[in-house]
């Protein structure tokens, strides 16, 4: 999108996102299983409870909840992005205040909580710029636009400067806090924020500075967002030096801290050696979109998609369930084994971009069950029978209401991403049953899908343009114009098409396979 572009989608959406907070046009979605109404109710009403002021910044964000009072960089900017619909001030704001909060030499706080705004670790794993750019350009927010870019290139500047003390051009990680891992085996034995809460000190002798894949990954997809964004505001030569430099940090982590041998991506200490613990660093790197289709695929067989490793009966494992770190009997706040819901809110972010939509619906399915069968909200399950972690870890934990929310859609509703609209068929599921959602679009109109026993009908500003009988997702042009049917079950399916002005179509589908419709 370059700048013109940027500014023809900002005069058409300008209105939309205050419409939405003024008149409470928020998305709306029933369904016949009171169960699952009840658990979809629930999560929005513990969002809209995180919803809060904090210290040092005068607006409304959304916090993590539960044990957490306040909000996270590695996390907040991008549950607030995937909220946005209900609350676009909100989305806004959790960005603007970490840029807000930002010191004069280019660093981004960590956190803002009640007690102090920190700066004790880098704490990065979603870019703020990646979410920051995918808000203003739904939104056509200009001043946000500008604001993030600037915030964000002063923050990629700290990093190299601050951390790449080994002239590797990777970044580095200090303590356990710096990736968010809490109590994880991977982190074993470092600190877990920095000395005297400066994220520019480490203690020596532990083995840190670490070349970080997930770290690194963050950087990568930060300078992609900011090259986009340097484009959308008229900065071609900028545009391609953050792209060029991006593409040197992708390549990288390949070559320095991938371990073909394990299909798996490791810390590289300061003695130059893995650290050889199977955790999420996989997915991260992954929701960055650093591996290939080919790499990916290695990936998926051996680590992602194997039972005994990551997809466990509620995936995924924060630590590969057959390493010898996993930690059991599993406790309160753990990045040593449980699945956490961060884990699954950042899963959208890969798993369609990989092409394994169906796989994805078994795992929305997994964690929407559990999130239902104890209705409170916690930070994380046990990968094998889905129980949520009662003892220390408290209800009402955003990432967990998002994941029922937003996985609610993701299976039997309509989204709208950035070229187009995802409309997700699932007749016979629970989500489904006598369903009707409606969503309201950047700049103006709804999307409803209507259900009945074998299928939906599908409306886009008032008017009908397909019906849909059997489990598939139509992808739309946000027009309307139809795009493709893709398989979303993991068997294969029976789909009746019938599109506007078009004869009637029968076709069969496969798990992930993508047909012109």
């Amino acid at each position: 999108m370059n700048r013109r572009e940027f500014l023809a989608a900002s005069a058409a959406m300008a209105i939309a996102p205050v419409a939405v907070a003024l008149t409470g046009n928020a998305p709306s979605y029933t369904t016949q299983d009171v169960k699952w109404q009840a658990a979809y109710d629930k999560a929005l009403a513990v969002l809209h409870k995180n919803v809060q002021v904090m210290p040092r910044y005068a607006k409304p964000v959304l916090i993590e909840g539960a044990d957490y009072a306040g909000i996270w960089m590695e996390c907040g900017p991008h549950e607030a992005l995937v909220y946005r619909k209900f609350r676009p001030d909100v989305a806004r704001n959790s960005h603007e205040v970490f840029f807000e909060l930002q010191r004069m030499d280019g660093q981004l706080p960590c956190n803002n909580k009640v007690t102090e705004t920190g700066f004790g670790q880098i704490q990065m794993v979603v870019p703020i710029a990646a979410t920051a750019w995918e808000l203003a350009r739904a939104t056509g927010d200009e001043a946000l636009l500008a604001h993030a870019y600037s915030a964000c290139s002063a923050w990629d500047a700290w990093l190299l400067k601050y951390r790449n003390t080994r002239g590797t051009g990777l970044t580095e990680g200090f303590c356990t806090y710096d990736t968010g891992h809490d109590n994880s085996p991977r982190w074993n034995g470092i600190p877990p924020q920095c000395p005297n809460k400066d994220a520019k000190a480490f203690v020596p002798g532990l083995g840190v500075p670490r070349l970080s894949p997930d770290l690194s990954a963050t950087t990568y997809g930060a300078r992609l967002a900011l090259a986009e964004m340097a484009k959308a505001l008229g900065k071609s030569g900028e545009a391609d030096r953050w792209a060029e430099s991006a593409d040197k940090m992708r390549q990288l982590i390949l070559s320095k801290l991938y371990a073909a041998e394990d299909a798996a991506f490791y810390d590289l200490d300061a003695n130059d050696r893995f650290v050889r613990i199977r955790g999420d660093i996989l997915t991260r790197v992954c929701s960055e979109h650093v591996p290939d289709q080919a790499l990916f695929d290695e990936l998926w067989t051996r680590q992602i998609h194997n039972p005994k490793a990551f997809w466990t009966a509620y995936p995924l494992p924060s630590i590969a369930a057959d390493d010898p770190a996993f930690v059991r009997p599993i406790p309160k706040n753990s990045w040593g084994g449980p699945s956490q819901a961060l884990t699954a809110l950042r899963a959208p972010r890969w798993m369609d971009h990989y092409g394994r939509s169906a796989e994805f619906s078994h795992m929305m399915t997994r964690w929407c069950e559990a999130i239902i069968n104890d209705m409170t909200f916690r930070q994380q399950i046990d990968p094998v029978d889905g129980t949520f972690t009662k003892q220390g870890d408290e209800p009402d934990y955003s990432p967990a209401a998002l994941v029922m929310m937003d996985y609610s859609w993701r299976l039997a509703g309509v989204t709208e991403e950035a070229d187009a609209l995802h409309w997700n068929v699932r007749p016979g599921h629970r989500a489904s049953m006598g369903a009707r959602f409606r969503l309201p679009l950047d700049g103006g109109g709804t999307a409803e899908m209507t259900y009945d026993a074998r299928g939906a009908s599908l409306s886009l500003r008032g008017k009908q343009i397909a019906q849909v009988k059997g489990t598939a997702r139509l992808i739309t042009a946000k027009d309307g114009r139809p795009l493709a049917l893709l398989g979303i079950a993991e068997s294969p399916q029976t789909v009746t098409l019938a599109l506007d002005g078009r004869p009637r179509r029968k076709v069969t589908l496969k798990a992930n396979e993508r047909l012109a419709p």
